[in-house]
This record gives structure tokens, C-alpha cells and sequence, in this order.
């Protein structure tokens, strides 16, 4: 019987923020897609740690401690991994 490694557990949780659960802290992974660009220059960046506020077509979540919408075809861009307590 093979055994799962950390780095196997890790991908397995990666998620979208967009599928993200809400009120849970996230830690950013990857930025994939085309509004990526913009993302980086409002603060969004790999290994950043991302609280998801609420969902819906606009979502809100909280990066350094600022709130920022954020749409969901945007937010689909945006791969993330649970942040472990």
C-alpha cells in the first residue's frame, strides 16, 4: 500500500478561490489566466495568505489585511491551498 506524501495531500487540496470555501484562510498558490497581471499589482501574489469574506458573482476577501472584491471569473484565476493551523 502506497503512502501519500505532504506534497501529494497539498495538490490534492488545491482549489480555486472562486470554489473556495467562505471564512476559511487560504494560502495563494498560483495565478493563472489572463486578469493575473492585475492581480499582482493590487497586492495577490504566490504564497500570500487570502481569507475568502463572503461568495457570490463578486466575491470579498481579505488580503494584508484590506478587503477587496474580487469577480468570480477573476477569482477562478486565483488557485489556492487550506491554510493549516
Amino acid at each position: 500500500m502506497a503512502h501519500a506524501t505532504v506534497q501529494d495531500l497539498e495538490i490534492d487540496s488545491l482549489q480555486s478561490l472562486a470554489q473556495a470555501q467562505v471564512g476559511c484562510d487560504f494560502r495563494i498558490r498560483a495565478l493563472e489566466g489572463p486578469g493575473c497581471e492585475q492581480l499582482r499589482h493590487l497586492g495577490f501574489c504566490e504564497t500570500l495568505q487570502v481569507r475568502k469574506l463572503a461568495g457570490g458573482r463578486n466575491l470579498i476577501c481579505s488580503v494584508c489585511g484590506t478587503r477587496l472584491a474580487v469577480s468570480s471569473a477573476l477569482a477562478e484565476q486565483v488557485i489556492v491551498s487550506p491554510v493549516t493551523p
